[in-house]
Order: structure tokens, then C-alpha cells, then sequence
């Protein structure tokens, strides 16, 4: 969207342009000097209330399973029907939200409308209307992938009871549905169209696994197709679609001499599980592809936002990148980066200099050593925040268009709905800041 030019006398060149498509405030003739752009900031709230699927991907270990939950619990808490899928292994979600477990089945989280602060949920937010949708009749259900049963459900769904029954009983099958490289973000796929296409909920949050591998979800129809499609699969197969001797006049002794030496490896009964669950397979194969292909087309679409979490540090920042050139390049809609446990402090204009020689200054006259050890905490604290920025301005130089939002470091880890209250509103930035340092 282009903004229009603003106020000025005269001709003048192209204006400098913000992430929004508007021109940048004091941009004018006189101003040779180049001016830095101004990071776009990512509205969470906005995002929450017109979005259909948000996908937060990142790194191990910043946060991205709490950020998911947080921006769930805020979602619901803003009027909409929210579920949130979590693919992660870690049982941190169930926790924080106070569930036992969780599992193939979406669950309800109860309380997640009551004020952590016991104010009635329907009242307003006193500081202003930012909050005041908050607390409006929405509600979350909550559940974690179990890519065996899913894939299970699809046998079942999609094929007769008897070849159902072959397949689940097959041990290749078996083997295959519960450990084989790609199964989990290919089911991943598949659990998420359907419960898009149950139309049981306004907003379907997703939580990938951890490192580059979250985006392996984008590439699992291919996958899926190149496995099924090799040719070491297809050979296997050419038994049951040619049957009996008409089997051995169609493959040749070419065939059977491959075949002989795949015994002599994987052993005969191997050998025979993987030749019917291919056979037993290649029924259902089209309807995965395609439904594989419907649920990226899903992804691309407009109400479907990829939100992209990151801890200031330059390993995960880097991941961050990788993350946000790739969804570039598949042409997803990337909704901004969540920069999760930043540091600051409210009194950084007192520089780390200044600080750590006034502690020395106590300390060598033997006084206050609670207020030195305070001004090495606070000296230590604003380095660091320091030393953040520069990592964050680096990532912003390198995708100036990319919105940010920045949650300050907590002091305790969240392990329940109140804290999860908390992180949403530092997310749609309602909560406590504090300069950058």
C-alpha cells in the first residue's frame, strides 16, 4: 500500500519509504544526508484478531512453545475461538496452561478469560482501549501432535476396513509411522487442515519443532512424493500389480536378482512388510498428495501469518534469518519477528562507566557493599543490553521491512496462565517497558 506524499512546497525527489509504503517523516529536498528507516513494529493484537493461522517457527531454546501459548491465550482472551498445536516434545504448554498432558485430541483450557489480577474479566482495561477487548467470550482448546495416531486416523479414513487393518498391522507401517524422517511435519500438515476444515475455530495457533527443521513442514508433500515415487519402492510394488507368474514374465530376471541381494541385506521378511505396506499405500497416495498440496496452499493464503520468535543472541539470530529468507523465497506471508527475552534497564542513562566506578568508589572506602554489588549488577545489565541491540540492529539492517517486537526478560520462567497473561501483553506491547540500553 503507497501512503500518500506529504506536506511540501515545490519539486522534490522520491521520498524515502517505511515497511508501510509511506514516506519517512522529514524527508524533503534540503535533506541530502541519508537517514536510517524506521523498524516497522509488529502489532500482535491486529494480528490476532484478523488472522486464521499463525505459525510460529525459531530456534531451540528462545522461547518460541511459550510465545505460541501466549499468543494463544491472548487471542482468546480477544473474543476468538483459538486451538493451539503444539509439535513440540516438550510438555512445557501442557504445564504452563494446567493441563496433565496433552494429546491427539484438543482439550479446553479452563480460566484462561479470568483476570490474573482478579478484576472481572469483562471489565476494561483502565489504562486505556488497547485491552478493553479483553476478557470477551472467547476460548482456547489446546492439544500437542501424535503423528502415529494421526497417520492412523488417515488409514482408517481413507481406505476400506480390511485394507485398514493390513496396513496397521503391517510392522514396516509401524516402524515407519512413528520414526520415519519427514512422517512428523507431514502429519504436522495433516492435522492442521483438518482442524481447518472442521471450522470449529477462529484462530488455529501452531507450534513447530525446534531449529531449521520447522520449516521442513513446507517441503513434506514433495517428500512424501519422491518416497513414494522412488524407484526402489516402485520395483517393490511391481509384484503385487503384476500377480503371480505374470509377475516374473514382467520383471525379468533383471529383478529378480535385485531382488535376491535385497534379501541377502534387509532379509525376506522385511523385504515382503515393505512390498505390501507400499502396495497397501498406493491406494491412499493421491489423496495425501493432495491433501499434502491443499494444506500449503493453506499456508500461503491470505489470514494465514508465520511469526518468526528469536532470543537477542547471534546463533538464534542467525536461525531468525535463515528463517525469514526461506519463507521469502516460498512466498509465505511473514507476519514480523517476536525478539524474546531482551535486556534493558529503566535507569540506563547511569552508563556502565560511571556505575562500576562508583562501586569502586565504595568499595575501597569499605561502605554500602549492597549498593556496589546493585551498581555491578546494573553495569553488567545495560553491557549486555548493549551488546543485544547491535545484534538486533544487524538483523534489522538485513530485513529492514521485517516488523519487530521486543519482550523483555522475565525474571521467573512461565510455568502457568498468569505468566502467560503477562508475555501476551508485553507481546502486544501493553505491558511494563523499559529503554533500550
Amino acid at each position: 500500500m503507497s501512503g500518500r506524499p506529504g506536506p511540501g512546497r515545490g519539486p522534490r525527489p522520491e521520498p524515502t519509504r517505511t515497511a508501510a509504503g509511506g514516506p519517512a517523516a522529514g524527508g524533503t529536498a534540503a535533506s541530502r544526508k541519508p537517514r536510517a528507516r524506521k523498524v516497522p513494529v509488529l502489532d500482535v493484537d491486529h494480528l490476532l484478531d484478523t488472522a486464521g493461522i499463525i505459525v510460529c517457527c525459531g530456534a531451540g531454546g528462545v522461547g518460541k512453545t511459550t510465545t505460541a501459548a501466549a499468543l494463544a491465550v491472548r487471542g482468546a482472551r480477544r473474543g476468538r475461538r483459538v486451538v493451539v498445536l503444539t509439535i513440540d516434545p516438550a510438555r512445557r504448554l501442557a504445564q504452563a496452561m494446567g493441563l496433565t498432558g496433552l494429546d491427539n485430541t484438543p482439550r479446553p483450557v479452563e480460566g484462561v478469560l479470568d483476570d490474573p489480577t482478579g478484576e472481572a474479566p469483562d471489565d476494561p482495561d483502565p489504562a486505556g482501549a488497547k485491552d478493553a477487548k479483553l476478557g470477551t467470550g472467547g476460548s482456547l482448546d489446546a492439544m500437542m501432535l501424535d503423528m502415529k495416531r494421526t497417520f492412523d486416523e488417515i488409514v482408517v479414513a481413507h481406505s476400506t476396513p480390511e485394507r485398514a487393518q493390513q496396513l496397521l498391522a503391517n510392522p514396516f507401517y509401524q516402524s515407519m509411522s512413528s520414526s520415519f524422517a519427514g512422517t512428523q511435519e507431514y502429519m504436522a500438515m495433516e492435522k492442521l487442515g483438518q482442524l481447518h476444515a472442521s471450522g470449529q475455530w477462529d484462530l488455529i495457533v501452531v507450534d513447530t519443532p525446534p531449529t531449521r527443521s520447522a520449516l521442513d513442514f513446507l517441503d513434506a508433500p514433495g517428500r512424501l512424493g519422491d518416497f513414494l515415487d522412488g524407484r526402489l519402492l516402485r520395483l517393490l510394488l511391481a509384484p503385487a500389480k503384476a500377480g503371480g507368474r505374470a509377475y516374473v514374465k514382467v520383471i525379468g530376471a533383471g529383478f529378480m536378482i535385485v531382488t535376491k541381494a535385497l534379501t541377502k541385506v534387509l532379509g525376506a521378511q522385511l523385504l515382503e512388510d515393505v512390498a505390501q505396506f507400499v502396495a497397501a499405500l498406493e491406494t491412499m497416495f493421491g489423496g495425501f498428495r493432495q491433501r499434502a498440496e491443499q494444506t500449503y496452499r493453506l499456508l500461503g493464503a491470505p489470514g494465514t501469518a508465520f511469526v518468526v520468535v528469536a532470543a537477542p543472541e547471534a546463533a538464534a539470530l542467525r536461525e531468525a534469518s535463515y528463517f525469514v529468507d526461506r519463507l521469502d523465497a516460498e512466498g509465505m506471508p511473514l507476519a514480523g519477528l517476536v525478539l524474546n527475552r531482551v535486556h534493558g534497564s529503566a535507569a540506563a542513562a547511569l552508563g556502565p562507566e560511571r556505575s562500576l566506578a562508583a562501586a569502586e568508589t565504595l568499595e575501597e572506602h569499605g561502605e554500602h557493599p549492597l549498593a556496589s554489588a546493585v551498581l555491578r549488577i546494573h553495569a553488567d545489565r545495560v553491557l549486555l543490553g548493549a551488546r543485544e541491540d547491535r545484534l538486533r540492529r544487524r538483523f534489522t539492517s538485513a530485513h529492514p521491512d521485517t516488523p519487530v517486537i521486543d519482550v523483555p526478560a522475565l525474571a521467573a520462567d512461565v510455568c502457568d496462565l498468569a505468566g502467560l497473561h503477562e508475555v501476551g501483553d508485553l507481546l502486544a506491547g501493553a505491558g511494563a517497558r523499559f529503554p533500550a540500553g
